[in-house]
């Protein structure tokens, strides 16, 4: 009888939950245009946030549960024992316990977002039963709570990798090995631009939101609701927040910062009886512990005070002090996207929970600004925090958080401009820009790259913008590391017989990124194997200095390493082309054949020629490419990819491009239409308003 009464009140539970999902979905219009970008209309907030999950679960649901997977510390279940350090990394880092208390304790309006998000995608699934997930065929609304603040894995570690973490914690040495990444990723990032009235052809700010990101992990989405939500820009697979785009007031583009908001610490340990202790201001403490479960392993995991240990070396424990999950870095992140000028977005701002960012500003009002870092712990400045501290007293830890006005930044530089290219914040505004003296190093530690020093050259000398000039100058092809190295290669190769040819046309060279170029092909891959070669020295702080590195090895590195990395560079093209003669656009192509988790290229498909390369280089967009799985030409893989220019006008006018297609199914029309258009770099009107949104219209629905 109880099994009969059970079984009953469950299905009226489940009929109930169908009615809910029915009456929200009736409650939400989805306007596909036609390049297949859903504009969202709720009739509350959660009403718009159950439709946008819908609409991303209908473009690539595949995507939204692998970021789950991700964040819940599930990936070997999926992928296999080759990502059970990640895991590890993960479940020590975010705590599942935790979101799901906060999810109880949220305000209501926190509340409804939560559970309109996890309805939106329980609906899709119960909706389309022909869809498989990989693990999660049920999404709980205290899910969200498990990221930081939208970014890319924004993990903070205090540079602890998970190779030593892994190893620490006694997991095999082969599923701790590091992850294959090309030396230009390593140094690719964002740009983002804003410029004011003064340097506008119209009189109107404008916004230039430029994210350089692994392809297709960001679609494009418009959302509406009548409780004042109107938010156009790109979303992480599964978050319901606009991260980088703009409302009818203001916008703002987020760059990856080097701001220190994480760090490591030297403990000094012993073992007494069964436990293992920390010292702290001459008192032996336990650490607490918890068991951790990757499949059928169990692994006692240890916490002091600051965070999780998570290394060791020489002899010696290293725990870290993070703040990598916090429900705070979530509200911050949907209110920014209902700010309605300055004053309201730096209340926002001050909430101080993104970890992850800087942030470009522009508003309707003509101002401009730009903040280096949001959460900035306070701390010692006399110390070097680029590497990991002692421990044993009190007195090294943080003591509380820098207020806005007190990190690094800058309102309405009389220059008119704002660029900021995962760079140093003391170039952001030309003759503008803050004073690094201002400042104690650990809110700036980043370095110079060449993407700055080109953004800097451009804005200093360009006359007033308007959009298309905007666009034309985020496209800018000039290869300024190249200006650098390439000089000292010909010195070295030029008294080589046998290289004279090659020498020339790297002489002919104007260093600007072209399809047609044959010199690209030869400095992008010759520049490849030597950049590991170039010592990167870490300045106090714990950044390297780019610019400075590559001009020091201009100067004095070894030339015969030089010649030799060219003349290898040669065969390669030889074996793989039958002459060195490659121009950048032959061996360089943006092909998409498929949506699985391994990148797949065939040399035999359609592809398009891409002019452009990584951003390393000092070229302003960027397209970093690899050879995929033995291929002779080489595929894009992360760089540009949700791209906009915004114009803050008394009606918003903005244009925009997404690499490749809105829709992860290659069966979609929407799989790879914006592919010639993005391999040119040619934009697509941006429908904001309802008018604009119907006009164009090809498909209006209720989930």
């Amino acid at each position: 009888m109880k099994i009969f009464v059970t079984l009953f009140l469950l299905t009226i539970s489940l009929f109930s939950k169908a009615d809910s999902y029915q009456a929200q979905a009736k409650r939400v219009t989805i306007h596909r245009d036609e390049w297949g970008i859903p504009h969202i209309y709720g009739k509350t907030d959660a009403d718009a946030v159950f439709g946008l999950m819908y609409a991303q679960c209908e473009d690539d649901f595949a995507r939204v549960e692998m970021n789950y997977i991700e964040k819940l510390g599930r990936m070997s279940e999926v992928k296999g024992e080759k990502e059970l350090a990640y895991d590890l990394y993960i479940k020590l880092l975010i705590d599942e316990k935790e979101a799901k208390a906060e999810y109880k304790t949220s305000p209501v309006w926190l509340k409804k977002l939560l559970n309109a998000y996890a309805d939106g995608i329980n609906y899709y699934l119960q909706k389309h039963p022909e869809v498989k997930p990989k693990l999660l065929t049920h999404f709980e609304p205290w899910y969200p709570l498990l990221w930081t603040d939208g970014s890319i894995g924004a993990i903070s570690t205090g540079d602890v990798t998970e190779q030593e973490t892994a190893l620490f914690y006694g997991l095999p040495a082969q599923v701790a090995s590091v992850k294959y990444q090309t030396p230009d990723e390593k140094l690719t990032g964002s740009n983002g631009f804003a410029v004011g009235p003064a340097l506008s052809k119209s009189g109107h700010s404008l916004l230039y939101i430029n994210p350089h990101v692994t392809f297709y992990f960001r679609p494009e989405v418009h959302v509406e609701s009548e409780e004042g939500l109107s938010v156009y820009g790109a979303v992480t697979w599964g978050q319901f927040f606009v991260y980088q785009g703009f409302n009818p007031y203001n916008g703002w583009m987020h760059t990856s910062s080097e701001v220190d908001v994480a760090d490591a610490y030297i403990e000094t340990t012993r073992s007494r009886n069964g436990q293992v202790e920390y010292l702290l201001d001459g008192k032996w403490i336990p650490f607490q512990t918890k068991i951790i479960t990757l499949g059928s392993r169990k692994i006692k995991a240890y916490f002091n005070h600051r965070g999780p240990v998570l290394a060791a070396r020489n002899g010696k424990w290293i725990s870290v002090r993070s703040y990598n999950r916090a429900r705070k870095s979530l509200m911050q992140s949907w209110l920014r996207t209902k700010t309605k000028g300055i004053a309201n977005y730096k209340r926002v701002m001050e909430m101080r929970a993104n970890t992850s960012n800087n942030t470009v500003y522009a508003d309707n009002k003509g101002n401009i600004a730009y903040w280096h870092g949001n959460y900035v712990p306070r701390r010692d400045s006399s110390k070097d925090w680029g590497v990991p501290q002692d421990g044993s007293s009190s007195k090294i830890d943080w003591k509380g958080l820098h207020s806005v006005e007190e990190i690094v930044h800058v309102y309405n530089p009389t220059s008119g401009w704002i660029q900021n290219c995962n760079s140093t914040p003391f170039t952001v505004s030309g003759t503008s820009s803050p004073l690094r003296a201002n400042y104690p190093v650990y809110m700036a530690p980043d370095g110079e790259n060449f993407r700055d020093r080109n953004a800097v050259r451009l804005f200093s000398q360009t006359g007033k913008l308007d959009l298309q000039g905007l666009i034309g100058l985020g496209y800018d092809r000039r290869l300024m590391a190249f200006e650098t190295l390439v000089p000292a290669l010909i010195d070295a190769a030029g008294h080589e017989s046998d290289l004279s040819e090659v020498v020339q046309e790297l002489k002919k060279w104007d260093y600007n990124a072209s399809s047609s170029s044959i010199a690209q092909t030869i400095a992008i891959r010759w520049g490849l194997k030597i950049m590991p070669k170039i010592p990167k020295p870490k300045q106090f702080g714990g950044e390297t200095e780019v610019v400075q590195n590559m001009e020091d090895y201009a100067k004095t590195g070894a030339k015969s390493e030089m010649v030799q990395a060219l003349r290898e560079v040669l065969a390669e093209l030889n074996r793989d082309f039958g002459t060195w003669r490659v121009a950048w656009g032959e061996l360089n192509r943006f092909q998409r054949i498929s949506n699985g988790d391994a990148l797949q290229m065939d040399d035999s498909k359609a592809s398009f020629p891409v002019p452009f390369t990584s951003s390393a280089w000092g070229q302003l967009p960027s397209y970093t490419s690899r050879s995929i799985q033995g291929s002779k030409k080489w595929y894009g893989v992360n760089g540009n990819s949700f791209i906009a220019a915004v114009e803050f006008g008394p009606k918003i006018k903005a244009y925009s491009l997404l690499a490749g297609g809105q829709n992860g199914s290659p069966n979609s029309p929407h799989f790879f239409d914006q592919g010639q258009m993005y391999s040119e770099g040619k934009f697509k009107d941006i429908y904001f308003y309802k008018s604009d949104v119907l006009k164009h219209a090809v498909a209006s629905y209720h989930p």
